[in-house]
């Protein structure tokens, strides 16, 4: 009945399959759990192995990086059900009967279900702040205004899809790329793919420093930039991609760029500190995206 798939990299993912372990076996379903390691070789592997000790759970070693869309399509391929739970390694459900949640919702209407994403209430550590501030304020959102435009906030650390609409729709996407979740949204858009949005979160534990996500931002806007021009996304609700296009069209992208790297030293320092401001990081996707585009 369902494939819980979790690829991994230089992190303990056990704690995170037993919780789902644990719930599945509670449910009395047909279930596999499939861990991938993409060549990482951390230490950490070896507590992972504990996984194999589990029944109907798979943790295997790549001996090569593949990449997080190469991966996916790995285990989608490998999976031996037609329903396909995707879980980032970094995560932990938010409520004991997360996996019922799905399981109850499961339909042949839908083509992909979205559980959402959920922050620890309590301010972490200064050095965390950033990913933590932007996933409180635009990534936690409830379900209601999830749905109105399905598209948009697409998180792949949270969902369930039928396997033939995930391997069609994942096969578009090549390379090692930061920020395909964009890509995936905007495909799951264009083939017209039935998208439905539940409260059924997962708290998101691996925040990262400020300045290691501050290089991930950037390198998920070179990705939509690159994607932009090279017209593979034809349709998006993505609300950075919508407010560049329409700059650019009326031709004041390069001042905003221009402004951009002026005051693209104030921006890091706020955006590195202990209170960094979520304006700003919206601010400097947009002036990056337009410096990038007129340089």
């Amino acid at each position: 009945m369902l494939s819980i798939l979790i690829p991994v990299y230089n992190y303990n993912v056990v704690p995170l399959v037993e919780e789902i372990h644990f719930q599945a076996t509670a449910l009395h379903i047909p279930f596999e759990i499939l861990v991938y390691d993409d060549g990482s070789f951390s230490v950490l592997n070896k507590k992972n192995q504990q996984i194999n000790r589990l029944t109907g759970c798979q943790f295997i070693e790549a001996k090569r990086n593949r990449g997080s869309a190469a991966l996916r399509q790995h285990l989608a391929v490998q999976a031996q059900y037609d329903w396909l739970l995707f879980l980032d390694a970094d995560v932990m459900p938010k409520h004991a009967n997360y996996l019922q949640t799905y399981v109850n919702i499961i339909s042949e209407e839908q083509d992909a279900i979205y559980g959402g994403f959920a922050y620890q209430a309590k301010t972490p550590e200064h050095d965390y702040s950033l990913r933590w501030r932007y996933g409180k304020a635009k990534e936690e959102v409830d379900a209601a205004i999830r749905n109105q435009k399905p598209y948009k906030i697409v998180i792949s650390g949270n969902f369930l899809t039928k396997k033939h609409v995930f391997i069609t729709v994942n096969s578009k996407m090549k390379g090692h790329k930061y920020g395909y979740d964009n890509y995936f949204g905007a495909l799951l858009k264009e083939y017209s793919h039935n998208v439905k949005h539940i409260n059924n979160e997962v708290y998101h534990l691996g925040l990262g420093k400020n300045p290691d996500y501050l290089r991930k931002v950037e390198h998920s806007v070179d990705t939509l930039l690159e994607l932009h021009k090279n017209n593979k996304i034809t349709e998006s609700d993505n609300d950075l991609l919508n407010t560049f296009k329409i700059f650019k069209k009326i031709k004041i992208h390069y001042l905003l760029g221009y402004l951009f790297k002026q005051k693209k030293p104030r921006l890091i320092t706020n955006l590195l500190s202990p209170n960094p401001s979520v304006r700003g990081l919206q601010f400097y996707k947009l002036g990056y995206m337009c410096y990038k585009d007129a340089n």
